[in-house]
């Protein structure tokens, strides 16, 4: 199993980025959170989960062990896999994830694309116990971001959005409003802002 990866960030796009370790560039992952502390052509350090199918060798990274842990944790939960967890993580932050377990707000939870009624509060009932360690700290708040704009944002914006399972007529109006009311954004920090924005619905 591959525990980490330390190397040179040679891509970034949406939902995933490159990182160059030894010549060899290894696919991984990621949040938006995750995403937006990454920098193009600079060294970093990755902690990774592996993910192995028939078909597919998946990397999955993360810049705190707890995100790993959260991620980990998240898929004990019956019928919610990798792509779940990773989406938990892109709407919430661990802490946000444990608060709303331990809460029993199951409707919040829903607000993860994917995530119904029936896995949400299937969710509170097996992590309920299991995530005090996540939700003693205050959960952080989005910073403000001062990028310059870049065409096609909203178009590369709505399209991860519907990639990770929201609908169009749901994501559209979010989009909308952090755009209108940040216009510099760039397409990963005006991902993270709308996916913000999505996850207090």
């Amino acid at each position: 199993m591959i525990a980490y990866l330390r190397g040179t960030i040679s891509e970034i796009a949406l939902d995933r980025a490159v990182i160059e370790c030894s010549g060899v560039g290894y696919e991984v992952w990621c949040s938006p959170r995750t995403l937006g502390r990454l920098l193009r052509g600079e060294e970093a350090k990755v902690i990774t989960s592996q993910v192995i199918r028939e078909d597919q060798h998946l990397l999955y990274g993360f810049l705190e062990q707890e995100e790993k842990e959260m991620f980990i944790l998240l898929q004990s939960v019956s019928g919610l896999g990798p792509r779940l967890a990773l989406a938990a993580q892109a709407v919430f932050s661990c802490e946000e994830i444990a608060q709303h377990i331990r809460n029993g707000d199951a409707k919040a939870l829903q607000q993860i694309p994917g995530v119904g009624k029936r896995t949400a509060e299937r969710m509170v009932v097996d992590l309920k116990d299991k995530v005090g360690n996540y939700a003693s700290a205050e959960a952080p708040t989005q910073a403000s971001v001062q990028t310059g704009a870049q065409p096609g944002v909203a178009e590369a914006v709505l399209e991860a959005l519907i990639g990770l399972g929201f609908s169009e007529k749901v994501a559209q109006p979010a989009l909308d409003a952090v755009l209108k009311e940040t216009p510099q954004l760039d397409a990963s920090k005006a991902l993270h802002a709308t996916l913000n924005v999505l996850g207090r619905r």
